[in-house]
């Protein structure tokens, strides 16, 4: 089917002429005739009924006679979005209304259709609940474990007044995991003050590690985040990173020339190797850095001899471990992970909107090549890290 779309007062609408004959449902044409959907939003994406107008699976499907009947006519209408691409289409019911999500680029004979609302009218209300409790930072607050639990208590109400018991599990995660982005607010030097003892409930207190001044090199001289380790420290076992602490903390020269003397010449160590100082690994061969003056947080691989960001600081650094361990628990209990990539998706943009710098893929520094670790390890569903 072949149709124009009309982009009106900021707004994407539908003739009636276009609706027909596959948008029947009364409520559905309102929205598309009337007030439209949405051009922009950080988790709803309209952007193929502008390019593209109203296109049924069998358009794009290579072999439609394979088709579900039922399958058919459902109507690609947009996309979930995560922050620099599409993920699922979004799919819609032009009898009933409701609205549901899958990858049809993938193969589009196989459809497995996940619920998203009972409405494009839900949609978009669970769509602007969500992008205006979680994903804004901007202002003075509140932040906490209250405030956490309090947003995800309103977005639940709001999930459940419109889609009763059985929330679809994108909306449920949302509920879940965007607000555990409120659970600390602006820090003095760092990104984020987290509460205090924070990583201790969540991990073990006997499973923090904190230092003292003995224990930084000459080259650790950012006050900050000297404090931050002597206050609140790191997880020793921070499950996708490990703590060295069988050592002092090393300047990445020192280490190398210590415990690796035959591998690299300091030729091929990154630049200011001596004030790049190691946590300890975050895979066989990737090192977890930070650099001393700044407070950075940065990942050396040693295959590709590259240094990436990583996150902004020590700060944001122990909010990503304690959001992946909070993932866990939260996972054992509702079972997000079915959803893996709905769930990976969330995780990012959780991340994403404390610690942008952990994954913005523009390169920023020599020989970047965009990668982050974070947002790719989560996206990774063959190495599983999400699964409880």
């Amino acid at each position: 089917m072949s149709t124009t779309d009309t982009d009106v007062g900021g707004a994407i609408t539908l003739t009636a002429d276009e609706l027909d004959p596959f948008v029947t449902h009364a409520g559905t044409r309102d929205r598309l005739t009337g007030p439209g959907l949405p051009c922009d939003g950080a988790l709803l994406a309209f952007d193929t009924l502008r390019e593209h107008g109203l296109r049924t699976v069998a358009d794009l499907a290579g072999d439609a006679d394979k088709l579900a009947g039922e399958l058919r006519d459902r109507l690609v209408v947009g996309a979930l979005r995560s922050l620099d691409r599409d993920l699922e289409s979004i799919l819609l019911d032009g009898t009933t209304g409701e609205v549901s999500s899958a990858y049809v680029r993938r193969d589009p004979v196989h459809l497995d259709l996940a619920p998203l609302a009972p409405s494009l009218d839900a949609l978009l209300s669970f769509a602007a609940a969500t992008e205006e409790l979680t994903l804004s930072r901007g202002g003075p607050g509140p932040f906490g474990p209250r405030t956490v639990a309090q947003v995800s208590d309103r977005l639940s109400a709001v999930f459940e007044d419109a889609a009763g018991a059985e929330v679809p599990p994108y909306w449920r995660m949302a509920a879940l995991i965007r607000p555990l982005a409120r659970i600390a607010g602006p820090g003095e030097g760092l990104v984020l003050g987290l509460p205090k003892r924070l990583l201790d409930e969540e991990f073990g207190a006997g499973e923090i590690m904190r230092f003292e001044d003995v224990d930084f090199p000459p080259a650790l001289t950012h006050e900050p985040t000297r404090r931050f380790l002597r206050e609140s420290g790191l997880p020793e076992d921070g499950f996708l990173f490990q703590l060295d602490t069988e050592m002092p903390l090393p300047p990445l020269t020192e280490y190398y020339a210590d415990e690796h003397p035959d591998a690299f010449s300091a030729g091929l160590l990154p630049p200011a190797a001596d004030r790049l100082i190691r946590l300890g690994p975050l895979l066989e061969d990737t090192s977890l850095v930070m650099d001393g003056s700044t407070g950075a947080v940065l990942a050396w691989s040693e295959p590709d001899l590259t240094l990436r960001p990583l996150n902004a600081d020590i700060s944001t650094l122990a909010f990503t471990l304690w959001l992946l361990h909070r993932e866990k628990t939260v996972d054992a209990a509702h079972h997000l992970s079915d959803s893996y990539e709905q769930l990976a998706a969330t995780l990012t943009q959780t991340l994403a909107t404390v610690d942008p710098a952990s994954c913005d893929r523009t390169p920023a520094l020599p020989g970047d090549d965009g990668r982050r670790h974070w947002p790719e390890l989560f996206e990774d569903r063959s190495v599983g890290m999400l699964y409880a």
